[in-house]
């Protein structure tokens, strides 16, 4: 086992009826002025977003609500919220939906906890983070992993670049998880979502660390099972409570580091993936599902002991070579992507095939023109995620 740092101090509030504690836990970590943060009517038409204005109400906590966060989060709606936290002098900041909402919700925190500097610095590199405010979230959607994370990803309409920022400052406050808000979610977006979770794990798998960790290889491979077969179950039955619960408990395990405790991260997929999204505003796991199998049909022969370790202990995968295992893996999930409906090209993905221009602009804003190597299982230069996107080109 490697030597290791991990810190989540998240704390989470699971099961029915959490949401019920927003008051007296937000209390408890001194906010007095809550800005609430939350997206689209879905929070609205359930009743949510009203239930939870009583809740603080009756409380005697002050708070402004904000809405329109769109999936790929946008910039310009962050800087909104900035402007609004600041003006109602805010000391904490509550989300209400899913990874897009929590993420905005990050930013709109550290924009508001630096007046004088534009919360894109933060992001592009131009500003270092040094504080924040406390986040909060009431999660409504099993995916992003963003309400234990020490990330966030934001998406500048202005240059089409979408962004992620790691900092211990990203990590939320508290958590609110009651499974039964996911329950209205549409089967699209559940399905995108237990594809992330899946995903999360997998470029946590498959990194440049060779050597033997036991016990974080057996909780990632637990949680990918999990998830696959959790996902399932919900996909018939999404008011399922505990295949909902298990899918909403694996998310938030999924992204918090504990799958990578030994090991690192790899999120190349992620980068190439959130180029995708930047120039054709495609859902995060779709775009995920769509890069996966060109990277590891690029990758394998890096580790094919790996790759054939992954189709033994997640598909059950246990004749032939190493070679022969490795590739009947990589095959295996790409039709676990399919039976969900899920994109593994960019025709599935409905952006068509892309001509060289096009695969050259993803690549050259994947890697700053060249200037920066994405992962480190195989890490690649331009020239080579042009290749990874030329084998999902059809």
């Amino acid at each position: 086992m490697q030597n290791f740092n991990f810190k989540c101090p998240t704390e989470i509030v699971f099961g029915r009826g959490a949401e019920e504690q927003v008051a007296d836990k937000l209390r408890a970590y001194g906010a007095s002025r809550i800005f609430v943060i939350y997206g689209g009517g879905s929070v609205v038409k359930t009743g949510l977003l009203s239930k939870v204005e009583r809740i603080l109400l009756a409380s005697g906590l002050a708070f402004q609500v904000m809405g329109g966060v769109q999936p790929n989060p946008r910039l310009s709606l962050v800087r909104q919220g900035v402007r609004m936290a600041t003006a109602f002098h805010a000391d904490f900041i509550l989300a209400i939906g899913g990874g897009s909402v929590i993420d905005s919700a990050k930013a709109i925190a550290h924009g508001t906890a630096n007046p004088g500097i534009d919360v894109w610095d933060f992001w592009s590199g131009r500003a270092k983070l040094t504080k924040s405010m406390p986040v909060a979230s009431i999660l409504t959607l099993a995916a992003a992993g963003s309400e234990t994370s020490d990330s966030a990803v934001i998406t500048n309409e202005e240059t089409g670049k979408k962004a992620g920022l790691n900092t211990p400052f990203n990590r939320p406050a508290i958590a609110f998880m009651n499974p039964e808000l996911t329950f209205t979610v549409p089967k699209k977006q559940l399905v995108c979502g237990s594809c992330d979770i899946l995903m999360h794990t997998l470029e946590r798998y498959f990194t440049s660390v060779k050597e033997t960790n036991a016990f974080t290889d057996m909780v990632a491979e637990a949680l990918m099972k999990n998830i696959i077969a959790q996902t399932k179950i919900a996909v018939d039955d999404q008011t399922n409570y505990d295949a909902m619960s298990e899918i909403m408990w694996c998310g938030s395990v999924s992204h918090c580091n504990f799958t990578e405790l030994g090991r690192c991260k790899d999120f190349t997929c992620h980068k190439l993936g959130h180029e995708l999204s930047g120039k054709f505003d495609v859902t995060h796991g779709a775009s995920l599902t769509t890069i996966w199998p060109a990277w590891a049909k690029y990758v394998w022969q890096d580790d094919p002991e790996r790759f054939a370790t992954f189709a033994e202990r997640i598909w059950n995968i246990t004749t032939g070579t190493t070679a022969e295992k490795a590739k009947a893996g990589i095959e295996k999930t790409v039709e676990y992507f399919r039976s969900l409906d899920m994109p593994t090209n960019f025709t599935e993905l409905g952006i068509g095939i892309q001509d060289k221009r096009s695969l050259e602009y993803l690549a050259d804003m994947a890697t700053a023109e060249d200037t920066k190597k994405l992962g480190n299982f195989h890490p690649l230069d331009k020239a080579a995620a042009i290749e990874i996107y030329q084998l999902a080109n059809h």
